[in-house]
């Protein structure tokens, strides 16, 4: 294979999956071309929409296919309606996350020159934190019951690993530093967590600590999960990169968005020592599918992404050069402030932002 060949994994997903993924497909296309990459790509059905048809959710030789590939560029998958026996809405993404070990839940804040925010402080202008949420243990460890439960009481039991926390705070550490070299960030790391009432917590601040005294030259620091939601309220421009347990990311990870103006301008990468998957931290939001209405920013956004990763993997600056240009593209359609999408009360819909992103990659 070419060192500039990639082959990449499409999930689209359900809901607005179709309509939103298609365009921005070619729009990380176009990026690559543009710095000499081979851009491969394969479409692969999974979903709720698939279960509702066959019972299956992911077909055996789709995950394969998916996991053979340099990554996997996925949308959004579920439907409100389409649950599993037990209640839990279908989601492929999950048993991705899990079967692939994809324990970094790398989820960006980072605010854009003419995209609203909910701040009035002319800080919040220059928001710029990741934050690295574990995404195969917590509280999601064990998401559909347990041997427990009876009529009185449900459980989920919240379960963290030292193996797993060792590699996600050795991620955070060497994010952090990359973020710095780059000159992003404030070479620091936070530990979020809340081991003053969980034991749990606080063998993984203890691990935190021991995985942090191998990183010297990157500072470190804790911060309690409810202090650190009301700090990204209130300065969240101090903030860098912080690892957290799986729920606790989920949650701030929303949040975190909002900062942003809206799920839609919101990007994220699943990541793992062989595999990663990439895709909008937003949902499928199927009353809105194919009326145009979808926002593809964190679509394109979580491409670029992927881009990066690709070229930082495989060390090729190409593949990195792509993604800022097309990060740039991104930006430079917002930064007048005319491109609006609906979900933040304008009237841009999909085709309009992805013209506007396309007549800046063009140049």
């Amino acid at each position: 294979m070419s060192p500039l060949q990639f082959d990449i994994a499409v999930l689209p997903g359900d809901g607005i999956g179709a309509e939103i993924t298609a365009p921005a497909v070619e729009l990380v296309k176009e990026a690559g071309r543009q710095a000499g990459l081979d851009l491969r790509f394969e479409t692969l059905e999974a979903g709720a929409g698939l279960y509702a048809r066959t019972g299956t959710a992911f077909p055996e030789e789709n995950f394969q296919r998916a996991a053979a590939a340099d990554a996997i560029y996925l949308c959004a998958m579920g439907l409100p309606d389409v649950r599993y026996p037990d209640g839990t809405e279908v989601g492929p993404q999950h048993d991705l996350r899990k079967r692939l070990n994809l324990y970094a839940g790398v989820r960006p804040c980072r605010t854009m020159p003419g995209v609203p925010s909910p701040l009035a402080d002319p800080r919040a202008a220059t928001i710029d934190f990741v934050i690295v949420r574990e995404s195969t243990e917590g509280l999601f460890a064990f998401p559909r019951g347990h041997d427990l439960d009876d009529e009185e009481y449900a459980h989920n039991l919240l379960r963290v690993s030292r193996t797993v926390c060792d590699k996600l705070f050795d991620f955070a550490f060497r994010l952090a530093r990359r973020r710095h070299r780059q000159g992003a960030g404030k070479n620091l790391v936070t530990h979020v967590d809340k081991a003053n009432v969980l034991s749990s917590q606080h063998r993984a601040r203890q691990w935190f600590d021991a995985v942090a005294a191998r990183h010297p030259d990157v500072r470190a620091a804790h911060q309690y999960v409810d202090f650190c939601a009301f700090e990204m309220v209130r300065r969240p421009w101090m903030l860098d990169v912080m690892p957290t347990e799986n729920q606790y990311g989920d949650i701030l990870s929303d949040l975190a968005s909002a900062l942003m103006g809206g799920m839609g301008m919101a990007p994220s990468a699943d990541i793992g020592d062989r595999h990663a998957v990439f895709q909008p931290c937003h949902g499928t939001a199927p009353d809105i599918a194919g009326q145009g209405k979808a926002n593809p920013t964190a679509m394109i956004l979580s491409g670029a992404m992927m881009l990066d990763y690709l070229g930082d993997k495989a060390n090729q600056p190409a593949a990195c050069a792509a993604a800022a240009t097309l990060t740039r593209a991104v930006e430079a359609a917002y930064a007048d402030g005319t491109l609006r999408p609906m979900e933040l009360g304008g009237s841009s819909g999909t085709r309009d932002i992805v013209d506007a992103v396309g007549r800046r990659l063009a140049g």
